[in-house]
């Protein structure tokens, strides 16, 4: 049964490495809600960078 009212959000599936909008995978394979297709093509570049963030937040309170 399709969902009458989906999520507009757009993710990126980590386990098949594909865009999804609307209807979508299991969601512990998802990353996302993003606002775009291209936002979410750069999911893992952005994970990247914010891990990279919090690493450096971490060692400057250390």
């Amino acid at each position: 049964m399709k969902d009458a009212n989906p999520d507009q959000g757009w993710y990126y599936n980590t386990r098949t490495g594909e865009v999804e909008h609307l209807e979508r995978s299991r969601s512990i394979d998802l990353l996302g809600p993003y606002p775009d297709e291209a936002t979410a093509r750069r999911a893992l570049e952005i994970a990247r960078e914010r891990t990279k963030q919090a690493d450096k937040q971490d060692a400057d309170w250390d």
